[in-house]
């Protein structure tokens, strides 16, 4: 996407208001993961007011800048030289500089390069800062629609051993209540659909494939599935993938289990009625708990639209 670099910045320079940046500070900086339109007008204005550009691939950084019609000093700074790299950005902040860090892609420090770095300059006694923006784990939790999540956690990579990997992989499935996010390779992702399918063949899982990208595809469907939708078209296996693997339910107790009549009495009421409004009469009418009706209900719809 071409993007009128000029009109970006007084743009930014506009949205910045009263935002301050003070010197001597580093500024953690996410940029796109794919769609260059979604760098954020506060990127821009900091990029811009920024000493030094430290990035995990300068190469990447340099391009960005250069789209930006920015030319600033380059630090590399990635996962095999975070610690010598950090030297070099405090080195900066001592000097009263504003030091900005972009990973390749992303939010920085989420299994990316970032961390390390943060802990170095908080401990050197200077400030960091984050600039909020482009996250594909937060894009793919958005779009995977995992209404049996109360929370979720980031697993990133699996390992690559097939022994390490399948364990991994049961551990992260016998979660309850949690939607479990994965990042995984394209020369891999045949590999662990079929892992998918023989250990949770009934868990739901998104597909993300190339979030934001040009041939972006998002898939949910049944993890037995996986192997055979892949096996359809080669295409489905290539780029980068995130996976959302839908909360496994809680197991409810038998003391925690709707009566009979409740759930006949909610299912009766949601077929006719708004679900809010068939579960607070369903509570009435039966005397079961709210929450209970309503999270049946929730399966109720579910079921009705698969």
């Amino acid at each position: 996407m071409n993007i009128d670099a000029s009109l970006l910045r007084q743009a930014a320079q506009a949205a910045a208001g009263g935002q301050q940046y003070p010197a001597a500070t580093l500024y953690l900086v996410a940029t796109p993961i794919g769609n260059l339109a979604d760098l954020s007008l506060r990127a821009i204005h900091l990029l811009g007011l920024a000493d030094a550009l430290a990035c995990e691939d300068t190469r990447q950084g340099g391009g960005l800048l250069r789209h930006l019609g920015l030319h600033k000093p380059l630090i590399a700074l990635h996962q095999h030289n975070e610690r010598e790299g950090s030297a070099a950005v405090i080195a900066r902040l001592a000097a009263g500089e504003r030091v900005a860090y972009a990973s390749d892609a992303g939010t920085p420090a989420i299994s990316d390069p970032g961390a390390v770095l943060v802990q170095e300059v908080v401990a050197a006694g200077y400030r960091v800062l984050p600039l909020p923006g482009p996250s594909s784990t937060v894009t793919a939790l958005s779009v995977a629609g995992d209404t049996a999540a109360t929370s979720f956690a980031f697993a990133g990579f699996l390992p690559t051993k097939a022994g390490e990997r399948r364990t991994a992989l049961q551990a992260v499935l016998a979660v309850e209540g949690q939607s479990q996010v994965v990042f995984e390779a394209p020369h891999r992702i045949v590999e662990l659909a079929a892992l998918l399918a023989e250990l949770a063949p009934a868990r739901r899982v998104t597909v993300c494939r190339e979030l934001t990208k040009q041939f972006e595809s998002i898939h949910t469907a049944e993890a037995a599935t996986l192997p055979a939708w892949l096996a359809a078209d080669t295409q489905r296996q290539r780029g980068e993938f995130v996976l959302v693997l839908h909360a496994l339910a809680a197991q409810v107790s038998a003391e925690d289990e709707l009566p009979a009549e409740a759930q006949r009495t909610l299912a009766l009421l949601a077929a006719e009625l708004p679900l809010k409004q068939a579960v607070a009469l369903a509570a009435q009418i039966t005397g079961a708990p709210r929450n209970r009706l309503y999270d049946a209900g929730l399966k109720l719809k579910r079921g009705g639209d698969e």
